[in-house]
């Protein structure tokens, strides 16, 4: 038994040298071919034309209140509008999540952003709770981009 075994483990070496011969010696240059199909091509470049399209990044908003019934479409958009005027310079948004209207606010970067305007606002609007990863931010790639060096 141990005579087979030997015998064939001396095979397999004998092979896998045999295997990695390369005539000339030269093993530096090679010849990669990717035989695939085309649909998947296709939809590989879809997928980056969309990405290059969509230039968003993840972001964090505070959900304000979620309302339901009779006069909730008024009532959250009341309320987005008093939110910019008590706020400026922070967004409202309202948002249809069926069967509910719901008031966000904010387009933060980080939960931590988001959770500093909480304290804020968490006076008036008791209640508030940070939705994370839902929406994305829009970038305005004009912005992030510092036009002098005093605006690093």
């Amino acid at each position: 038994m141990k005579k087979i075994f030997s015998l064939t483990i001396l095979l397999v070496v004998a092979f896998v040298a045999v295997a990695q011969y390369v005539p000339g010696g030269n093993r530096s240059r090679g010849h990669i071919q990717i035989v695939g199909d085309v649909a998947v091509s296709q939809l590989v470049q879809k997928h980056v034309e969309l990405n290059e399209r969509v230039r968003t990044i993840p972001g964090y908003r505070i959900q304000v209140a979620s309302l339901s019934g009779t006069a909730s479409k008024n009532r959250a958009f009341e309320m987005k509008e008093r939110i910019r005027s008590t706020y400026p310079g922070v967004e409202a948004y309202v948002v249809f999540d069926e069967p509910n209207f719901k008031v966000k606010v904010g387009d933060f970067r980080t939960r931590l952003e988001a959770f500093v305007f909480l304290q804020r606002i968490r006076a008036d609007f008791p209640g508030t709770i940070i939705r994370d990863n839902i929406y994305p931010t829009q970038i305005n790639w004009d912005e992030m981009v510092p036009e002098t060096e005093d605006d690093i």
